[in-house]
């Protein structure tokens, strides 16, 4: 159930019998209880065109608004804000609806395409830190497209592709050559890496030949191919490790890497040619954009080709957005990498779209994130200043996380312990960075993210827990249970609203790539979950049967919420903790 939808279309009604066709229907949640939990703020808006005073035609759309099923009463506040407070029957009603529903009353909608491009690691380099955020945000946004039901086509656009990779040929062919196998020698790629750069800069000869095995790789030489797979093999198996880690659904056939472009670049480049878009500028072939100019005037330099007939990142982004729209006919691309990209994402859709590469209906939008930062204020690194590797820093939550729980009160088996660290620690890492707006920069504190108190993972999976605990303590299971809710109490009430707003949550989600909102959201339920059980006893003797009844449906509506926000979030839960 979407009460927003539901509210902004029974006002949209009431404006049009009112004469009123085109004008904003603002429906916002009321900050505060006591103004009901809805607000219609439009009113003010229409004074002027109505010629009538805005408390006059709040009076008149409050009589013609259809809101006797779903509203206990209107009230008319302030210069014209009308406060709409739900009717509880009503809200029992809907609850109980969702409580058996395994999509909790979200309603599917109209199937769009959308291209989500996240996460992109390199070739013959380890997922760090710097990957966390992109993988993690993108592959919950994917999650929560693909529950409201559009076809979402992952892309990680791998970097595997450019003159680095002259060079590290060149090494892992001596490596092959010494008897080394290739697994082997790349297990670290990252000390793989650092020995190459040493020899490209310091080794007679070899920046030479490193450059011949760019144009073997360009031509696509048979050997050189080969190796540049032996690459890809073993930095995909590298990728797969932390995405298994991290819940993550990005697969090996997901990959579309810069590579797959390649073939591509030079009709880009002859396209925005013909179209006069493009013009040669000291040897470059370039695009200048008018629309980002500087305070000089001067427009922006867009390169699309180097003097010396080398393509960059610019080329390759125009032959992906050219490809995602035509072939793969994308409504909508997302593209999630750090705010650093933002102006070239910025020029690339200017520039896509002045030469017809997406049509007009079909949006492209770059959706940037802040950085992880140390205590110190300073982009995440290890004590000696070198870059984190991801795979390690899950390992090491996973380990925190089963010292904590070691020392909690529990009887959880080894068994039972193993599972429960490794779902505490991931969670809390993963959620510490979704909870967060995705636009700011935010510390990494492992003793926050790994509390059990305040909007954190381990504290929605503990209030999972507790409502399945009261199941266990009453000896029964949602199916065994008549549902039949009531709302007496205050606590019941505000705990139903929040339930229903579910859908309302997920689709601001979906709409603006921002999984903070669903953090939020889950965290709002937990705490007025806890309320309402420290307010509404469930298993004590004296609680009516009918009360105890109820009370329990919406407790398991609390944890199927709970369960199925977690799992958008790539969060898992657990039975006990």
């Amino acid at each position: 159930m979407n009460i927003h939808a539901l509210l902004v279309s029974r006002f949209t009604e009431a404006l049009q019998e009112l004469g009123v066709d085109d004008a904003p229907v603002p429906v916002a949640r009321s900050a505060r209880p006591e103004f009901g939990e809805y607000q219609f703020n439009g009113a003010m808006a229409l004074a002027k065109k109505l010629q009538q005073k805005p408390r006059d035609i709040a009076q008149k759309i409050v009589e013609l608004v259809k809101l006797n099923d779903v509203a206990a009463k209107l009230e008319i506040a302030g210069p014209g804000f009308i406060n709409v407070h739900l009717n509880d029957e009503w809200l029992a009603n809907q609850c109980e609806l969702a409580v058996h529903d395994p999509r909790l009353g979200v309603a599917k909608q109209p199937s769009d395409t959308v291209v989500v491009d996240y996460s992109s690691p390199n070739l013959a380099k380890e997922m760090h830190v710097g990957h966390l955020r992109t993988t993690i945000i993108g592959d919950a946004v994917v999650k929560v497209l693909e529950f409201l039901g559009h076809k979402v086509v992952r892309q990680n656009h791998m970097g595997d592709w450019g003159t680095q990779f002259g060079m590290l040929l060149a090494h892992l062919n001596d490596k092959l050559q010494n008897n080394q196998v290739a697994e082997t020698a790349l297990s670290d790629l990252e000390n793989f890496y650092r020995e190459a750069k040493v020899r490209f800069d310091e080794e007679e000869g070899f920046a030479d030949r490193a450059r011949e095995y760019v144009v073997r790789l360009q031509r696509k030489d048979a050997d050189c191919m080969a190796l540049w797979h032996k690459f890809i093999d073993v930095s995909i198996a590298h990728s797969e490790e932390v995405y298994q880690k991290l819940n993550v659904s990005l697969t090996r056939g997901d990959v579309m890497g810069e590579s797959a472009y390649n073939d591509d670049l030079a009709n880009v480049v002859a396209e925005l040619k013909a179209k006069k878009i493009a013009v040669e500028d000291q040897g470059a072939q370039v695009v200048f954009i008018p629309e980002l100019a500087d305070k000089e005037g001067k427009p922006a330099v867009y390169i699309i080709q180097k003097s010396g007939g080398g393509y960059l990142y610019s080329t390759t982004d125009l032959a992906a957005m050219r490809y995602r729209s035509r072939e793969l006919e994308a409504d909508r691309t997302l593209i999630l990498t750090d705010a650093r990209q933002a102006l070239h994402f910025k020029q690339t859709e200017i520039v896509g779209r002045k030469a017809d590469f997406m049509k007009p209906e079909q949006s492209y939008e770059h959706c940037p994130f802040g950085m992880m930062l140390g205590s110190d204020g300073r982009p995440f690194k290890t004590r000696t200043g070198g870059t984190v590797k991801l795979v390690e820093l899950l390992d090491e939550a996973v380990e925190r996380a089963a010292k904590l729980i070691t020392a909690r009160d529990t009887d959880l088996s080894q068994d039972e312990l193993t599972d429960v660290a490794r779902k505490v620690g991931i969670g809390a890492v993963k959620y510490a960075d979704l909870s967060k707006n995705r636009t700011t920069d935010y510390v990494f504190n492992w003793d926050t993210m790994l509390s059990f108190e305040g909007n954190t993972a381990p504290y929605l999976q503990y209030a999972y827990t507790r409502v399945k605990s009261i199941f266990r303590k009453a000896g029964v299971t949602l199916a065994d249970l008549p549902v039949d809710i009531q709302l007496k109490q205050p606590q019941e009430h505000a705990l139903a609203v929040l339930l229903l707003q579910f859908e309302e949550m997920i689709g601001v989600v979906a709409r603006d790539a921002t999984p903070h909102i669903l953090c939020t959201y889950l965290y709002d339920v937990a705490s007025a979950f806890m309320s309402f059980y420290e307010s509404c006893p469930i298993l004590k003797a004296e609680v009516d049967p009918a009360v105890k009844n109820s009370r329990l449906a919406l407790a398991a509506l609390v944890a199927s919420t709970l369960e199925q926000g977690l799992n958008l979030l790539g969060i898992e839960t657990l039975e006990k903790m």
